[in-house]
């Protein structure tokens, strides 16, 4: 069969399921490619939707066939294609050099859009703020009627800190598409700044009533669980978590625990420690710099402190300095509070400052290094400083329960060698059992 000419953007209902994130994205997405099978760009959009479940040799030839495919429709669909070649491979840097030249040919791309994640994870500070520019770039020359260029603008403006633009932004893009996910995630950090606590969590719960399979379903449950921590309703997070974070995210349910932790709370089940290990084991778990801070994150909350000293080993030696300089002593600093010493932990962290915003992942995810600090603070007899750290949080947020534990609280039974003993307790195990030792 001849491929298909017809250009795909927006206005195709299974590309619109796609950019909105729903739960029948993906379905909707195979069904067009039944019905245009010599369409390279729904083939390359196939496997975008899809990635983290191909290997590596189906995700290399689908996307050769896409190729080639797209090379009879156009210029566009064949540059879209390969800057899905490029993010699919994790090639974030030169997916970005090549959305900057795409946009200029073809402004205003949605499908092109939807790959703007890629100016964050890229590494350097400035592909960050380059993604946030052309965000508001292409927003402009979309026009206002335009849902997901309005969506992705109110999450650069999130990214920003600038969470009142971020909320109206998101709140125009839902009154032109009520089921854009990008717009209720960009609202869900918004809310996060704001600290909306039971409003934002009746919000994602109404939200998602509506579609229980939206593809960002555990993530916006998890900006829920925050929203919990946040009020106070420490249960209700932990029930998020428990039920619906999976086995596979390791990153926020380690992140939420942590939070719990530090707030002197107990933890909803754990990531277990030996799949931690084997993630650290696998060239994936050192792929990116904030997977592997999330992997740590997880060994902390395990108050496993010899394989965080030996990650933060591992990430001094790596030639990648987003690694040696700025995970290495976030790693070592998690290390010295798992071990009760508090002290090290504020002078590690407080050297670091600005620069821990290189760790990667979003502001609301990056802010739990703050928060470790704040906690340090406390437990090294630093409480001035510590509330000079979180008061524009605690002066800002309508519900700041969190921040207050983290100021006046301590560590489950007083500190956090003690901590060791209740995590492996609810680990069904000791706790630092060294079946699977970091490798």
């Amino acid at each position: 069969m001849a491929p298909v000419r017809t250009a795909l953007s927006a206005d195709a209902p299974a590309v619109a399921e796609w950019l909105a994130a729903t739960g029948r994205s993906a379905t909707a997405l195979q069904e067009l490619l039944r019905q245009r099978p010599g369409c390279g760009l729904a083939r390359a959009l196939v496997v975008l939707a899809n990635d983290e479940a191909l290997d590596d040799a189906t995700l290399r030839s689908e996307l050769v066939i896409a190729h080639r495919d797209a090379k009879e429709a156009g210029a566009r669909e064949q540059s879209l294609v390969y800057a899905i070649y490029l993010f699919t491979h994790r090639h974030y840097q030169a997916t970005a050099d090549h959305l900057i030249v795409h946009f200029a040919q073809f402004p205003a791309d949605e499908i092109a859009g939807s790959m703007l994640s890629t100016f964050a994870l890229a590494g350097p500070l400035e592909y960050r703020e380059h993604g946030h520019i052309l965000a508001e770039q292409q927003y402009t020359l979309a026009g206002p009627e335009s849902w997901p260029w309005a969506s992705w603008l109110a999450g650069a403006r999130a990214e920003q800190g600038r969470p009142d633009d971020a909320w109206a932004m998101a709140e125009h893009a839902l009154r032109l598409n009520p089921r854009s996910g990008p717009a209720v995630h960009a609202r869900a950090h918004a809310e996060h700044d704001h600290g909306t606590g039971p409003a934002a969590t009746a919000f994602i719960d109404t939200w998602l009533a509506a579609d229980p399979h939206a593809t960002q379903r555990r993530h916006l449950q998890w900006h829920a669980a925050l929203q919990s921590i946040a009020t106070g309703d420490f249960t209700d997070a932990r029930r998020r978590a428990d039920t619906e974070l999976h086995h596979g995210d390791v990153g926020m349910r380690s992140a939420t625990n942590w939070r719990l932790l530090l707030a002197g709370q107990t933890p909803a089940r754990i990531a277990e420690l030996d799949h931690i290990h084997r993630l650290l084991a696998e060239p994936g778990g050192w792929a990116e710099v904030f997977h592997t801070f999330q992997l740590a994150l997880g060994l902390a909350v395990a108050a496993d402190t010899d394989a965080l000293r030996t990650l933060a080993r591992r990430a001094v030696d790596d030639p990648r300095p987003d690694y040696s300089e700025v995970l290495a002593p976030v790693a070592l600093a998690l290390a010295h509070i798992t071990a009760g010493r508090p002290g090290a932990a504020v002078d590690l962290l407080t050297a670091l400052g600005d620069q821990a915003e290189r760790i990667g992942g979003v502001r609301v995810e990056r802010e739990i290094i703050q928060d470790t600090l704040a906690r340090a603070l406390i437990d090294a007899g630093q409480p001035q400083r510590a509330a000079h750290l979180l008061h524009h949080r605690t002066t800002t947020r309508r519900h700041h329960t969190y921040e207050d534990l983290l100021l006046t609280g301590r560590m489950p039974s007083g500190g956090a060698s003690r901590t060791r003993a209740a995590v492996g307790d609810m680990a069904g195990r000791p706790a630092g059992s060294r079946t699977d030792q970091a490798r």
